[in-house]
């Protein structure tokens, strides 16, 4: 297939383009700057220039295309106060997408989030219609609502699929959480957990999430709701204990009414009770991940390296 892909340069789109490159597929990228463009080129990809306001832009490479898959999105802003704006600017990436693909049969796969769909149970695939937060903060329901959107898209003609990111997706090069979550334990000298740290997060190696992804554009039927991660739930404190042994520092907890000043905009997530299951996935698409979980990632040492 040519593959259209949106954040094809960034943390998950990096791997997923190898990955489809080497399945035999052709992908164009979308590249909003020289830099992304010339990591797609130096990929083997082809380069579309746009943001994601670009609609025409997104319109026309999804016609061109024999299917597509949307991982970007304004993390810029939305991690500095302007998650609500991102949200818009997301959904309408997608209405673009689907108005793009609508009656043609070809697949649209939507990265998501698995945060807030069942607190203090296992979560599964059933669960929400592309991702129903419980406490919805601002943006969060016009995110889930993109989900569910897209999701709708199979009653127009459209093999959409969404994949539900874990809050962590790690691996060596991570600049997210778990990277966050190790700068500030460098900073304060200490590892922190929220606390008794009992509360869990599903994690997923970004190679396994790349190789979901792909097979949710080959093969997953049309309104598929997918989960990336390997592990159900791993205990904050174990990874907070992983993070002091991998800098040598003790691992402590932080008292809830402390959290935001010690962790600042993380305190939020991680105090988040997450567990979710992926076994359906796994038994729809025959989805194995092989990659190493989250504390053996962190053992690894990538993490800590200067």
């Amino acid at each position: 297939m040519h593959v259209f892909v949106t954040g094809a340069s960034g943390w998950i789109g990096s791997a997923l383009v190898p990955e489809l490159l080497a399945a035999g597929h052709r992908v164009t990228g979308l590249a909003r700057s020289d830099a992304s463009a010339a990591a797609l080129t130096a990929a083997g990809a082809g380069v579309r220039r746009g943001t994601l306001d670009d609609l025409d832009v997104l319109r026309d490479a999804a016609a061109a295309s024999d299917g597509v898959v949307h991982l970007a999105f304004k993390h810029d802003i939305a991690f500095s106060g302007g998650f609500q704006d991102a949200a818009d600017a997301d959904r309408r990436a997608v209405e673009a997408f689907g108005d793009a693909l609508a009656g043609s049969g070809r697949p649209f796969v939507l990265a998501s989030g698995l945060l807030g769909l069942a607190p203090g149970r296992v979560a599964t695939e059933r669960d929400g219609a592309g991702g129903d937060p419980s406490e919805p903060g601002p943006g969060a329901e016009t995110r889930h609502g993109t989900a569910r959107l897209a999701l709708s898209l199979a009653s127009r003609g459209v093999r959409s699929s969404v994949v539900r990111l874990p809050p962590t997706v790690h691996g060596e090069g991570d600049r997210g959480f778990i990277a966050s979550v190790v700068g500030i334990a460098t900073d304060e000298g200490v590892s922190g957990y929220i606390g008794d740290g009992a509360n869990r997060w599903p994690a997923g190696h970004v190679l396994d999430a790349a190789h979901l992804f792909r097979l949710a554009l080959e093969k997953a039927p049309a309104g598929s709701v997918l989960h990336a991660n390997a592990d159900e739930g791993v205990p904050l404190r174990a990874v907070a204990e992983a993070v002091g042994r991998g800098l040598g520092v003790p691992a402590e907890s932080v008292a809830a009414g402390d959290a935001a000043g010690h962790f600042g905009w993380l305190a939020g997530p991680l105090g988040a009770d997450a567990p979710a299951s992926s076994a359906l996935t796994r038994e729809l698409l025959g989805w194995r991940p092989t990659r190493p979980g989250l504390i053996e990632d962190l053992e690894a040492g990538h993490y800590f390296k200067a």
